[in-house]
């Protein structure tokens, strides 16, 4: 059985290629940076035993993405894939309006528009099988007001959420993984100055991805890695949303 990761080669990505390839799927790595997509692959087939393909491929590209696609809707039985996660994306420092308009267009392509394109690639085999598991990694900050990569996720949870109802019936789990600040490349990559942040607030990234893994094999649609951030989000869910905008105007680490 096949699973494929985007932003497999590090962070939340990265850990899921290793637990899944401890679990004996083989393994499809897609990302940007060939050479790390290499080193990865041969990394898991020494340690796992596995057979791995990578494809290099900016998910913002639309000749790029099309290549993912294509391989998702394989039709010879033995490459079917099984097991999508959803997991590369990045964020943008600062304001909206501060932005260009192709800035957005890119994010969202990344964090909204692949998700919708590899997932719908993936349910056939899926769906021909009677099985298969779709993890589209969220955020807390889908329950927040954090620009459009809050908006991005909030839409990552509530197109989750429909599809862990209706696909059941086909046999096929869909799960958005939420988790909060997270020890990744993310930050530093996008220019994040974070050291505001308390420590009790980050996770790591090996705990996030086991904790998507079980809760989609729970067939559970919505999975908050951490205890701290379930509280969060209970908090965020209750408060007016008045107070919600204010207290994510006023945060010092975005």
């Amino acid at each position: 059985m096949w699973a494929l990761v985007t932003g497999a080669t590090s962070g939340i990505g990265a850990e899921f290629t290793k637990l899944l390839a401890k679990e004996h799927y083989n393994i499809i790595l897609v990302a940007r940076d060939e050479i790390r997509l290499k080193k990865s692959a041969e990394e898991l087939e020494q340690e796992f035993g596995v057979i791995t393909e990578i494809i290099v491929a900016d998910l913002s590209v639309e000749n790029e993405i099309v290549l993912v696609e294509k391989r998702l809707l394989s039709s010879n039985p033995s490459l079917a894939v099984g097991v999508l996660i959803n997991n590369a994306g990045y964020g943008l420092k600062g304001r909206f309006i501060n932005h260009t308009s192709a800035a957005e267009v890119d994010l969202l392509n990344v964090l909204v528009t692949a998700i919708l394109r590899l997932t719908h690639a993936a349910l056939p085999n899926m769906r021909n099988a009677k099985s298969g598991y779709i993890i589209n990694v969220g955020s807390v900050a889908g329950w927040l007001t954090g620009s459009t990569y809050s908006a991005a996720k909030a839409w990552v949870n509530v197109f989750s959420e429909y599809l862990n109802a209706d696909l059941a019936k086909d046999g096929i789990t869909v799960t958005s993984l939420a988790p909060g600040f997270t020890h990744t490349e993310f930050h530093q990559r996008g220019g994040m100055k974070m050291g505001a942040v308390p420590e009790f607030l980050w996770e790591k990234a090996a705990e996030v991805a086991k904790a998507g893994w079980e809760g989609a094999r729970r067939g559970d649609a919505v999975v908050i890695s951490g205890k701290q951030y379930r509280v969060i989000v209970f908090i965020a869910r209750h408060l007016p949303r008045k107070l919600v905008r204010k207290i994510q105007t006023h945060r010092k680490f975005t």
